[in-house]
């Protein structure tokens, strides 16, 4: 069974907010100013809730369940 919005925590949908951009885990941890074990058990428990196995998996099952919003490229109309 797929996680509602609801049993994600604050912290997990910010690590999970910054999972589709090409920053390491030590740059999102230095960003969110937590520490990277505090995001490697973020990416951890977000894996499990989404039921994904790597990061890729992880941002396509979020962006199903429109826990993120696909940014629009530059070419792309408004």
């Amino acid at each position: 069974m797929l996680p509602r919005p609801s049993e994600l925590t604050p912290s997990e949908l910010r690590v999970l907010g910054l999972l589709p951009t090409n920053l390491t885990r030590a740059e999102i941890a230095h960003d969110l100013h937590i520490s990277i074990h505090t995001v490697n058990t973020h990416i951890r428990n977000l894996y499990a809730k989404l039921g994904a196995g790597d990061r890729s998996a992880a941002v396509q099952r979020a962006r199903q369940l429109r826990l993120l919003a696909r940014r629009l490229s530059p070419a792309s109309p408004k």
